[in-house]
């Protein structure tokens, strides 16, 4: 409803007694066209009419017929009721709802075969980040269809690693930085099998952050070797907040699952060295220092309090303190 004033009605017949106009204004809002605003008082005049209305607006024709699009042109599986509450809404995004319509109409037993979310997407509305970063969950949620029904996954960061061996079981060890994992590789080219003491088969690129994304779904991301129960996978970072940060992430991300374990030796030797450096690097400010404990269990008391100290004092050690002559 929009907001009129007693005199814009009276505009409408200017030529008409008052009582003409009295009794126009009467058969209104008895209709339920109109609707005093009571708050705006009255004209003074007898009969006393208020000084503002509400009027109800006359339907837009062509909403007229996108109501009766939705109510006989969709399939049975796209819910309308939201819609049909809201037809300007409808009228925004009926390309995509039709889209989908057509989608399910002709072509719904490809729902059969799950895809990935980039595909389905393309596949209905030609565009393949419209589930994920435009308004297709939004389109779904007032078809009344969940993602589920879609019949998607979601696809894993790649993993980029180094096989030095494919024997089962095995240890893994996943680095988050691509300088020492350039290093460990070469060191393990050069006929060497075991680093800190620990026979490696395989050396994962974690990329920092973006490990946690990889082992979303690393069963189905690797060759099968690396996905067997039997292997140990370790985790080696920089040592500071962030390289904590991502561990513990890494492990909440690993629940139900086997858990990566801190690279204890390389860990040690980075404080022995650190020991000898005359002034480490500065932390940078904005590392999430809200940490959960879990890195620290794995070793020694007296080791972690030298952690503690050296975070402490907003100083960190990086991965690449280490190299070929450590390994």
């Amino acid at each position: 409803m929009k907001r009129i004033s007693l005199e814009t009605l009276m505009k409408r017949h200017p030529n008409d007694e008052y009582e003409q106009q009295y009794a126009y204004i009467m058969r209104l809002l008895a209709e339920g066209t109109l609707k005093p605003v009571k708050s705006a008082g009255t004209n003074g005049r007898k009969p006393a009419l208020c000084l503002s209305y509400w009027v109800k607006e006359e339907a837009d024709e062509s909403l007229k017929e996108l109501e009766e699009e939705l109510k006989f042109r969709l399939v049975p599986l796209i819910a309308t009721d939201y819609y049909l509450s809201h037809l300007k809404e409808y009228q925004k995004d009926r390309e995509w709802v039709l889209r989908l319509n057509q989608y399910l109409a002709s072509n719904r037993e490809q729902l059969q075969q799950q895809e990935s979310l980039n595909e389905r997407s393309f596949e209905i509305w030609n565009r393949e980040k419209f589930l994920t970063r435009e308004q297709g969950a939004k389109i779904l949620r007032r078809c009344g269809l969940m993602q589920d029904f879609l019949n998607t996954y979601e696809t894993a960061e790649p993993i980029a690693y180094y096989c030095h061996s494919r024997q089962v079981p095995q240890n893994m060890l996943v680095l988050e930085n691509k300088d020492t994992f350039f290093s460990m590789r070469k060191f393990l080219l050069q006929g060497n099998g075991r680093i800190f003491g620990e026979q490696i088969g395989t050396l994962i690129y974690g990329g920092g952050k973006r490990v946690i994304k990889s082992f979303e779904d690393f069963e189905s991301s690797v060759e099968p070797y690396m996905a067997a129960e039997e292997n140990k996978i370790y985790y080696f970072g920089d040592l500071d907040y962030e390289g904590i940060g991502i561990y513990e992430s890494l492990i909440r991300q690993c629940q139900g699952k086997r858990k990566p374990v801190p690279f204890q030796a390389a860990y040690e030797r980075m404080l022995e060295k650190a020991a000898q450096v005359k002034e480490l690097p500065k932390t940078k400010e904005q590392q999430n220092r809200n940490l959960t404990g879990g890195f620290y269990t794995y070793f020694a008391k007296e080791t972690v309090e030298q952690m503690q100290e050296i975070l402490e004092k907003d100083q960190y050690i990086p991965q690449e303190i280490l190299n070929l002559w450590d390994f």
